[in-house]
């Protein structure tokens, strides 16, 4: 791994589903903590947690000083972090990496791959990752973004919807098992997992754009930057990320899920 990059953990309190999200303890520390002390375990040059609430400073100062307040007028994690490359007064050719806060059991390996790829791919402004989907119920589902690639590996679009469409086999009425082990192994789907690497330039630029008609259809943030002909690099990973917190039943998923790691 020789890609010189920095995280950016942004940490909102002010969660719709969860609120108070980033402070809620897991297995005796705060959530927020243990996606910084995975961060950590990348390679990154530095680790920024960046929020718009003096409760998460308060609580983050008791294991990091690099914390950086930031607007609370922000849309998305991407417009904060454009905001922590001029606080910070980095290079606008400087390689980012938005880690969610609500993301404890992210993988470091998944963090450095995907700034070694933008560092690799120089026609891209973003890189990301995405997983073969080997479940149809999941290739189907709404919740499951899926993310079609050229020969490069470079973003063509990401949907909702099931794409690539398998436009013979799906004018069926109904499958058999083996009909749908073959249909999932044979279509090359692709669950994308929302982890993205910026390069400086490409973060200014994202700020000065204007929501897309894609984007505000498919409500996916990403479609913007394809929209406006910034490449997205995307690499294939075949481990699934950690379990994400959402809503008030995941604390308990995924401290169950760091208590078993840490007794291995």
């Amino acid at each position: 791994m020789n890609a010189d990059y920095k995280i950016v953990i942004p940490a909102r309190y002010a969660s719709s589903r969860l609120p108070g999200k980033p402070l809620k303890i897991i297995a005796g520390k705060p959530m927020i903590q243990h996606t910084y002390e995975r961060a950590m375990q990348s390679q990154a040059t530095e680790v920024v947690i960046a929020t718009d609430d003096q409760r998460i400073i308060d609580v983050a100062t008791q294991f990091t000083s690099d914390i950086v307040m930031t607007s609370p007028d922000h849309a998305s994690g991407t417009e904060r972090l454009a905001e922590v490359l001029i606080l910070k007064n980095w290079d606008e050719n400087s390689i980012i990496v938005n880690v969610q806060g609500d993301e404890p059991l992210v993988s470091p390996v998944h963090i450095d791959l995907v700034a070694e790829a933008l560092k690799n791919n120089t026609k891209a402004g973003m890189a990301t990752l995405a997983a073969p989907l080997n479940d149809l119920e999941e290739v189907f589902d709404t919740n499951v973004v899926k993310v079609v690639m050229d020969y490069q590996g470079y973003a063509l679009y990401f949907s909702r919807a099931v794409i690539p469409w398998a436009r013979d086999s799906f004018t069926m009425a109904s499958f058999d098992q083996q009909h749908v082990k073959n249909l999932v192994e044979e279509a090359n789907w692709y669950r994308h997992i929302g982890m993205y690497a910026y390069r400086g330039t490409a973060l200014k630029q994202y700020t000065t754009l204007a929501p897309c008609l894609l984007e505000k259809t498919e409500s996916l943030e990403q479609l913007r930057v394809l929209y406006n002909g910034i490449g997205i690099h995307v690499s294939i990973v075949h481990d699934q990320p950690g379990h994400g917190v959402d809503v008030e039943a995941d604390l308990e998923k995924v401290e169950r899920l760091l208590t078993g790691a840490n007794k291995t």
